[in-house]
């Protein structure tokens, strides 16, 4: 889990190796709900943990196990955990430390569905988020007190596309011993590993840039393995205190260094059960191993547009951090090594009627809330992905009415822009 190839290598190898029965160099699909026992002994020490092996596929599943050594590899932790989504993920990454009386503080640029669950979801269930601008510190640390369980943002927010300042962030919650939580889907490890600026948990949608293709739902949680746990015992009882969710562990004492990832897998994962199929586990593993090829492509793609809508006169504002001159375009190159990825926004002249006729004229791009496909979508946030965010809150997050957000995909450019530009011609009309 822990051998590190170079990327392009790691994304096609990493967590496989032919088995001694059938030396398969695809990674099999084990569509087994359980998994049978040497002996009473044996069943036992799999209970217990005394030995390494499975149970049950809500526990662990080979197949799972291979794409979490896979998105382990990648990002270069300790180890991950797959979910059935990335709603799951990011919600359990917290839920593994924070309870009901409990704190995170976030920034306010974030995917509309997890900025729902801050607010609302887990305030229903006693936990509080506090938010955060994405590149004022001070308003992070003056929202940090002695309940705060963890920092947490996107390495690239969707739709807005701010980058926060993430060493500076890292080192302010290590300053007041908290963990620093990224969700790095729309970044993706090929163009920003947060764990090398100090981050300490990273979390994924696998069903956008990972997966690929938009054929297989999943989410995951990594590890880095550098937050000292134990050291900060006091805020983190979950794991320092003998826990009633699994067996009174004290998950310190027992996982030192991996405490945090074993109790993502054996209290929300293993007890709530939002579990990721093998047979979705093997379509992103297929997926992973173009995401080199295909982030390159989407990248090329991706400036070459913004730079044409920029210059388009039905085009009020574009948003890619990869434009010369973007406010974001210094932290894109020490984070992301000057690439942005294939998520950008744009406004339409005429504001939201004209975005609709704009949306409605498109032939080739589809219609979608998905990103990360191969395929180029676009959607209009504020009446989907965001439908449910309002007013002071929807422009915290980074949306405006008039807002439009491409995916961009692996498509010939030249037909993407032809598209574009017949659809922007029937919006002013």
């Amino acid at each position: 889990m822990t051998q590190f190839w170079r990327f392009e290598t790691s994304t096609v190898h990493a967590g496989h190796e032919p088995d001694a029965d059938s030396h398969s160099i695809a990674t099999p699909i084990y569509p087994s709900a359980a998994f049978a026992f040497d002996s009473a002994q044996h069943s036992a020490e799999l209970f217990d943990g005394v030995v390494d092996g499975y149970i049950y596929s809500r526990i662990a599943n080979p197949t799972v196990r291979s794409l979490e050594a896979r998105l382990a590899t990648l990002e270069q932790g300790i180890g991950a955990v797959a979910f059935a989504s990335g709603q799951a993920a990011v919600a359990s990454a917290v839920q593994t430390i924070a309870v009901a009386g409990d704190n995170i503080v976030s920034a306010s640029s974030l995917y509309g569905t997890t900025y729902k669950v801050f607010s609302s979801v887990f305030r229903q269930s006693g936990m509080e988020v506090r938010f955060a601008r994405y590149d004022d510190l001070d308003q992070f640390a003056a929202l940090i007190d002695d309940k705060t369980r963890a920092i947490y943002c996107e390495s690239m927010a969707n739709p807005a596309g701010h980058i926060p300042d993430l060493a500076p962030l890292a080192e302010l919650a290590h300053r007041h011993g908290l963990p620093l939580i990224v969700d790095n889907t729309v970044a993706t490890p090929y163009l920003c590993r947060p764990f090398e600026h100090g981050a300490d948990i990273v979390v994924h949608s696998l069903t956008k840039y990972l997966g690929g293709h938009g054929v297989a739902l999943g989410g995951c949680v990594v590890d880095a393995g550098q937050f000292d746990w134990k050291a900060n015992e006091s805020r983190f009882k979950l794991l320092s205190m003998p826990d009633p969710c699994h067996h009174n562990t004290v998950f310190t004492e027992r996982y030192g260094r991996h405490a945090y990832i074993r109790r993502v897998q054996s209290v929300p994962l293993r007890n709530m059960g939002a579990v990721l199929s093998p047979f979705n586990a093997f379509l992103i593993m297929q997926g992973m191993e173009t995401l080199a090829l295909r982030m390159d492509r989407i990248c090329f793609n991706a400036e070459l547009i913004a730079g044409y809508l920029q210059q388009h006169p039905a085009v009020s504002w574009v948003n890619y951090p990869a434009l010369e001159g973007h406010p974001e375009r210094p932290r894109l190159e020490r984070y992301m090594r000057g690439k942005a990825s294939g998520v950008f926004s744009f406004g339409v002249q005429g504001g939201r009627a004209a975005g609709e006729r704009f949306q409605n004229a498109l032939r080739l791009i589809r219609r979608s809330v998905n990103i990360g496909d191969c395929k180029t979508l676009a959607c209009h946030p504020a009446s989907t992905t965001h439908r449910q965010v309002f007013g002071q809150d929807l422009a915290a997050s980074g949306v405006t009415e008039d807002m439009v957000r491409l995916s961009v995909g692996i498509e010939h450019v030249e037909d993407l822009v032809d598209d574009l530009d017949q659809a922007l011609a029937a919006s002013i009309n």
